[in-house]
């Protein structure tokens, strides 16, 4: 198992922010999602760096989907980050935290009228529309409220990534944005003529998600600036901003080969660079949108083994306390983890087991025949990089709780959301 971010072995126990995860687990119980504050921090910081955030005016914009609990909402403020938030609830949570509003990206393909009137009211500082009936609904809106909202137009720029078919979102097939190919983009610009209350300030494409290689975001940023130059030069409107969305590529497994942040950001910015040199204009202020690069690998899971099944000349199942209501990914996109005893760091790995969840469904396995040390009824198992969509995307299927989640740095433990009660779990029955 790779060691991320404060992760250390002492006494053949594994640390993480200078905590051992037996005294967390002690106090907090299992399952458990334990976050290393300072790795978050410190991808904030490299991200605002590279992509020169404070030297060229760029923004970098933490995708929320990933993980947003009020304490997220919190650090990303202190790092001076922006925030693309996809909901209502996203955007609550965002205002409930204090998180400045000026510094919010409204995405969503289906925005509803409750969504779009929250957005107005408490000042989005720009909506990125993605269709017709949005681009409507909130020119009515602002026409009531007697505003001017800034947005971009979501577009679907053709770019095929590698990555998983369910995240795939820059083709033209597709749900999200108004596509090039058949014209939508330049009908959704015509249709600005009869409006008064937005205002056109740029452009923003996302090409998937979990993408290693850098040529599709170069690409991406070839397409977007011909199109700010083509929109300038057809129809007058000088576009300041363009955004290239999120989809990094992170470490899960040992196939996994993810860039480093500083080559990731360096290479989008030179591509600009030298296309609007090519193109002859000033290159727009750039956004990017990182989630899952900023908090995956900052965030572990813990589990207590429960029952071991020794199915002989088979396999041999390893059950933890939790499983698809914690970290679904594994049953919705096959998606591979690493995990070691917490208590066992140094064993040998000379072990094949599966590691199964809880829930009454054959397909609640979160790893499938992987090496580990000796295994008793009782350790603590740690998966890591579930810090990107583990809690956020949990449920409360056969009646589960949601695991507690705590944020650990330098010794000290920060509580960041409680774990449910039976109680809650009922609390919206009547």
């Amino acid at each position: 198992m790779k060691l991320h971010g404060s992760m250390e072995i002492k006494n053949d126990e594994l640390y993480i922010g200078g905590v051992n995860c037996l005294d967390m687990v002690k106090e907090y119980k299992t399952p458990l999602y334990v976050f290393d504050e300072q790795l978050i921090r410190d991808n904030c910081r490299e991200y605002r760096k590279y992509f020169k955030a404070e030297e060229n005016g760029n923004r970098v914009a933490y995708a929320g989907k990933a993980f947003l609990p009020g304490y997220m909402c919190r650090l990303i403020k202190e790092e001076k980050m922006c925030l693309d938030v996809v909901s209502g609830g996203e955007l609550y949570t965002a205002h409930k935290s204090g998180f400045p509003m000026e510094n919010i990206f409204f995405h969503g393909n289906n925005k509803t009228r409750e969504e779009v009137e929250m957005g107005v009211e408490y000042g989005v500082g720009k909506f990125v529309v993605d269709n017709f009936y949005e681009l409507d609904l909130l020119e009515e809106i602002c026409e009531r409220e007697d505003k001017v909202q800034e947005i971009y137009f979501r577009i679907t720029p053709g770019i095929e990534a590698h990555t998983h078919e369910y995240i795939k979102t820059g083709q033209i097939d597709s749900k999200f944005g108004f596509a090039l190919v058949n014209g939508d983009l330049y009908n959704a610009i015509e249709k600005l003529k009869e409006y008064k209350r937005v205002k056109l300030v740029g452009l923003h494409a996302h090409i998937g998600s979990q993408i290693f290689e850098l040529e599709p975001f170069l690409d991406e940023v070839d397409v977007m600036m011909k199109l700010v130059k083509e929109i300038k030069e057809n129809y007058g409107i000088e576009l300041t901003d363009v955004d290239l969305g999120g989809g990094v590529g992170v470490y899960y497994t040992e196939e996994d080969k993810p860039r480093a942040i500083k080559d990731f950001c360096e290479a989008i910015i030179d591509r600009a660079e030298k296309t609007c040199a090519e193109l002859g204009m000033e290159v727009p202020h750039l956004v990017i949108e990182p989630g899952r690069s900023v908090i995956a690998n900052a965030g572990s899971t813990l589990y207590t083994i429960g029952s071991i099944k020794d199915i002989k000349d088979v396999r041999v199942y390893v059950s933890v306390d939790g499983g698809m209501t914690d970290n679904i990914r594994p049953s919705l996109y096959h998606a591979g983890y690493e995990c070691s005893i917490v208590n066992k760091m140094n064993g040998d790995t000379e072990n094949r087991v599966t590691i199964a969840g809880k829930c009454c469904e054959s397909g609640d396995i979160l790893i499938n025949n992987v090496a580990i040390s000796e295994i008793e009824s009782g350790d603590i198992l740690i998966t890591t990089s579930t810090g990107a969509y583990g809690y956020s995307m949990a449920s409360n299927y056969n009646k589960i709780q949601k695991p507690a989640v705590i944020a650990v740095k330098n010794g000290e433990i920060t509580p960041v959301c409680r774990r449910q009660t039976f109680e809650d779990v009922l609390a919206l029955e009547l």
